[in-house]
């Protein structure tokens, strides 16, 4: 049994982490053994790269820890067996990997969540799972930054191009004049 002040200290580490959070998502794992429950948590890690989080709390830790937040939201799903998941990087990455679980554990559903100060239901965050990751995103930014300048470089350069494979072909047919 746990004693008040570890209570309260369970409470304000949930505090902390919902504060540096850029994403929450509340799961039912009812039914899920241990060794699927592990198998989720090694995914977090490997493709989160320490940016996930995925621990199992107590109902009234999580509803304390919201009480008075911006994610008071969110404790509306605490009931019944509750799993949180929490992101500090990239939502999408998390809510990617957590809905492709969901469809390969039925056991394990999501309740909802919390991004950008807003609580989303199942719906946004299935959808939030679609769009690209942040990685991806910075990756078609620099594309759409880099192109411009690559025409750039290739439109100044053509006149010049165009000018040697003239003297090229000039040269050409001069030297074959030559010989004849």
């Amino acid at each position: 049994m746990l004693t008040r002040t570890q209570k309260e200290d369970q409470v304000a580490a949930m505090r902390e982490k919902f504060g540096r959070a850029t994403s929450i998502i509340v799961a039912d794992y009812c039914g899920l053994n241990v060794t699927q429950a592990n198998s989720l948590r090694s995914e977090m890690r490997s493709k989160g790269e320490g940016a996930y989080e995925y621990q199992v709390v107590k109902n009234s830790v999580l509803k304390l820890a919201c009480d008075g937040e911006d994610t008071a939201a969110l404790s509306e799903h605490f009931t019944g067996p509750t799993a949180i998941a929490i992101s500090y990087g990239d939502p999408a990455g998390l809510a990617k990997l957590l809905v492709d679980y969901s469809k390969e554990n039925e056991k394990f559903e999501l309740k909802g969540g919390y991004l950008d100060g807003k609580a989303i239901d199942t719906g946004a965050i299935k959808t939030l799972a679609t769009l690209p990751s942040l990685d991806q995103l910075r990756g078609q930014l620099v594309g759409l930054l880099n192109a411009p300048a690559t025409k750039l470089v290739r439109l100044l350069n053509e006149p010049a191009g165009q000018l040697a494979r003239l003297m090229k072909a000039r040269e050409d047919s001069l030297g074959g004049a030559t010989e004849a």
